[in-house]
């Protein structure tokens, strides 16, 4: 039962990906719109990606957990 746990948190990458790769394209979409803009614009969106990152390690380090406890 852990294992499948284990694979269930994992899948919090893929959210991460997928959220990461919509936040690129809709910073890509603004800089472009605005250029002038393109400091504030990466700065946000390095923090997005950041966060979003962090979730998908937490997802990684509760499927170790599970894995290693079970």
């Amino acid at each position: 039962m852990g294992m499948i746990g284990a694979g269930i948190a994992v899948l919090t990458g893929l959210g991460a990906g997928i959220g990461i790769g919509m936040a690129t394209s809709k910073a890509a979409e603004a800089i472009a719109r605005q250029p002038e803009a393109a400091g504030a614009i990466n700065k946000t969106l390095l923090l997005g990606c950041a966060l979003a990152e962090a979730t998908a390690i937490y997802g990684f380090v509760v499927a170790l957990l599970l894995i290693i406890m079970g």
